[in-house]
């Protein structure tokens, strides 16, 4: 069964992780277990980082855009519930 709670990297720690998945020619699997972090965290980094540099599937959204589409729906959500009001 999964932990109660989320383990938090910080942005340094996840680009150093993914730069040594990135330079080792190692799997995502052996450099995760020999960071003690999970494969599908670092797998996750790793396919992120792919987008925001461009090197994703056509119409994957970076993480810019991601965050801006957030922003976007919350302010959408924010102006209709005052029109209700």
């Amino acid at each position: 069964m999964g932990s109660k709670y989320t383990k938090r990297y910080s942005a340094e720690y996840r680009r150093d992780a993914i730069a040594l998945v990135r330079s080792s020619g190692r799997t995502v699997t052996e450099v995760a277990r020999e960071l003690g972090v999970s494969p599908e965290s670092l797998r996750n980094w790793v396919r992120r980082d792919q987008v925001d540099r461009g090197e994703g599937a056509p119409g994957e959204l970076t993480s810019a855009e991601r965050e801006e589409l957030k922003r976007s729906a919350g302010r959408t959500v924010s102006s209709s519930r005052r029109s209700r009001s």
